[in-house]
């Protein structure tokens, strides 16, 4: 992250920059914008991510008149770095945190039936990722209520800061310049071409997250540390305790897709910023990244390295298992959350991001049963022999560690559905529904 803090003067204010990129980015190990099919969430897009920061005593209300003027201020300061042009001016609208969380209750409800929260949830507990018993909803709404700082509606063109202090700090300032560059992406791009929210797309949408924030994020960092100074610095290394420790109790899974976008997307695009400044940036909206192995390995964006595309007849296997087995709509998972499978599941994690890192591609389909009953088929492909070997050894690893019964097969032409050599993971809640689903897939066929 150091890269993005150079612009500052002074060795001082650059180490300064960079340790508050981290901390506004919520800083540890770690899409669609909410659960429905993919077992994922990510912030509403396109939004700010930060822990609350400790009230500041000494911040003090701001007249509306010097308000507006520091909005235009921040919007110019914003225009003349990026340089996308402005082709209509937003003034923020600034939510308490008690409107942030309303509003994220409702946007829930909205866009996400019961029966599909129903399913991620399901998915994520069979897979060990979420605890039996937890409120996928419940943690949703609340990891959103504590760490969101702000966002842009691109069907609305709204852009709305979060002031939990009722005053216009350093976070909310920062938070204006973030959500601002999105409202220029918006407007020079068009975000929701983009489609941060495919079904069914749950890896690809992460990826394409993670240019749009990894852009918006280092604009953030290049901003302050140009227009900041060392008091508003400060201000911004004071982390909410509560909010903090509410971040690092969340399920990994939700966690780190959470930040996912901010962290290895600034990574990702300063890269492309290093290589030929923003206009690189801005071509990359003509190429997006497709998936989270081109965010994670640059140079497979770079040489174009496509996703594997592995097949599942979901409507098949529900079929084959029989009567009141019903097949959800399939995701993909990706590299980056094939690692925090492997590791929440009892693999290193160094042992678990090299065996997801020779990923070429997989499919994910959930199963209900009936009384409570499930199946998950995961279907990967990796690029050589020794990552399907070395997947294979962390795969079987992982699947001991399941809350029902699981194995791990290797597919063939005339058994195990997909392609020959690739890995499949079976999970199901007992070992009859496990043997049944083992049926089920060989009887599918490639």
């Amino acid at each position: 992250m150091t890269p993005a803090a150079t612009v500052a003067a002074g060795r001082g204010r650059r180490h300064a920059a960079a340790a508050l990129t981290v901390v506004l980015l919520v800083a540890g190990c770690g899409s669609a914008p909410s659960p429905s099919a993919s077992p994922t969430a990510s912030p509403p897009p396109f939004a700010t991510v930060s822990p609350a920061p400790s009230p500041d005593a000494s911040a003090t209300p701001i007249p509306p008149g010097d308000l507006a003027a520091l909005y235009a201020r921040i919007e110019d300061e914003v225009i003349a770095e990026r340089g996308l042009p402005a082709k209509a001016r937003i003034v923020p609208t600034i939510l308490s945190e008690a409107e942030l969380r309303a509003r994220m209750e409702e946007q829930f409800g909205k866009d996400n039936p019961p029966d599909e929260v129903a399913i991620a949830q399901g998915t994520l507990q069979g897979l060990g990722l979420l605890p039996a018993g937890a409120s996928l909803a419940d943690l949703y709404i609340e990891l959103l209520a504590s760490q969101v700082a702000g966002y842009y509606d691109p069907e609305t063109k709204q852009l709305y800061v979060v002031s939990r202090s009722g005053t216009i700090g350093a976070t909310e300032k920062v938070t204006v310049a973030h959500e601002l560059t999105h409202a220029l992406q918006d407007q020079s791009f068009g975000l929701a071409g983009i489609d941060v929210d495919a079904v069914g797309q749950g890896d690809r949408s992460l990826a394409r997250l993670a240019l749009v924030e990894g852009d918006a994020t280092l604009l953030m960092t290049k901003w302050l540390t140009k227009h900041l100074g060392a008091a508003e610095l400060g201000e911004l290394l004071k982390v909410d305790p509560e909010a903090q420790a509410l971040l690092d109790g969340m399920p990994a899974i939700l966690r780190e897709t959470l930040l996912f976008p901010y962290q290895q997307g600034l990574v990702f695009v300063n890269g492309l910023w290093m290589s030929g400044g923003w206009e690189a940036v801005d071509r990359a909206y003509g190429r997006l990244p497709a998936s989270t192995e081109q965010v994670l390995h640059p140079d497979k964006y770079a040489a174009g390295e496509e996703p594997v595309t592995v097949a599942l007849d979901a409507a098949a296997l529900a079929k084959a298992l029989g009567a009141g087995w019903v097949a959800t709509p399939e995701d993909t998972l990706g590299e980056f959350q094939l690692s925090v499978w492997l590791r929440e599941n009892g693999v290193p994690a160094l042992d678990a991001q090299a065996a997801a890192a020779g990923w070429g591609g997989d499919r994910l389909v959930y199963l209900r049963g009936p009384d409570g009953a499930y199946g998950i088929v995961l279907a990967t492909a990796w690029d050589t022999a020794a990552d399907t070997a070395e997947f294979r050894a962390a795969a079987t690893r992982a699947a001991g560690r399941l809350p029902g019964a699981a194995r791990v097969v290797v597919g063939s032409s005339s058994g195990a559905s997909g392609r020959p050599g690739d890995i499949l993971v079976l999970a199901a809640s007992d070992a009859a529904r496990l043997g049944a689903l083992a049926d089920a897939v060989a009887a599918a066929g490639p």
